[in-house]
């Protein structure tokens, strides 16, 4: 089984399934991951996800002994549908997604990572861009999101000389929000994802929806829209339930509505 995929209450887990080869991925296990968030896409119940992987190894990108390029010429991998789309392009959803990062997050397997929201990481995990040692780029959005999240000087040394950093310097430099001992990686992340999923769905999709898109935006255009989208949540139910419960000092039940 490539891909392992559980659902705890509000919470979904998709673990990564090929530790004997360090969860590289190769056709069936991109297709498993698509069939996985076409679900979290549709189901409701759902509303944040854990992504990790099993053994040593969080993913190592590509499975370079198995995958070749395609026989159809770029144009039609382009314009004919997701044959273009990295894995990392095929998992957003507008449901925060919590990246654990178990061992090694190396090429394609980081550039998953840099598509989730939040990344936590365990103590001996390691991470790396090295395509230019293959005569390649980082090319699932390495580039592009890599200096959006530590800057641009840290991304470019460490796409351009394709080095490995540990979990410490992933942390100091902002790759990684937390580093936890590797025995309490998924614990931790559970946690975190239980605390947002216990938040007001509809609030919580739309600040992850206005923090993505608002980093392209210019500072006014992005306030515009967070006001609107302030609007469009002020008269919804779990507002008004959010209210209600401040008030009466208990929990709210959210429905995300």
């Amino acid at each position: 089984m490539r891909l392992i995929f559980t659902v705890d209450g509000p919470v979904a887990t998709i673990t990564l399934n090929r530790p004997e080869a360090m969860n590289s991925i190769d056709a069936e296990m991109r297709q498993a991951c698509v069939e996985a968030f076409d679900r979290i896409r549709t189901d409701e119940s759902i509303r944040v996800v854990v992504l990790t992987g099993s053994g040593r190894a969080f993913c190592t990108g590509s499975d370079l002994k198995n995958t070749y390029p395609p026989e159809e010429g770029y144009a039609r991998a382009a314009f004919g549908g997701e044959g273009d789309k990295s894995l990392a392009d095929l998992i957003k959803v507008d449901k925060p997604i919590v990246c654990a990062i178990n061992g090694y997050a190396l090429a394609g397997g980081l550039e998953i990572a840099l598509a989730c929201d939040l990344r936590i990481a365990a103590d001996d995990a390691k991470f790396g861009l090295p395509e230019v040692a293959i005569g390649s780029i980082p090319g699932a959005g390495g580039t592009q999101r890599l200096p959006r999240v530590v800057g641009m000087g840290h991304a470019l040394h460490l796409m351009l000389t394709g080095e490995r950093i540990d979990a410490a310097e992933a942390l100091r430099i902002g790759l990684v929000t937390r580093v936890v001992p590797a025995a309490e990686l998924l614990a931790a992340a559970t946690a975190i994802a239980a605390k947002i999923a216990a938040n007001a769905p509809l609030a919580v999709r739309a600040v992850k929806h206005l923090t993505v898109t608002g980093a392209d935006l210019p500072l006014e255009a992005g306030i515009r829209a967070e006001r609107m989208a302030w609007g469009v949540l002020r008269n919804t139910e779990d507002r008004i339930e959010g209210r209600k419960a401040f008030a009466e000092k208990r929990t709210p039940v959210y429905r995300g509505r």
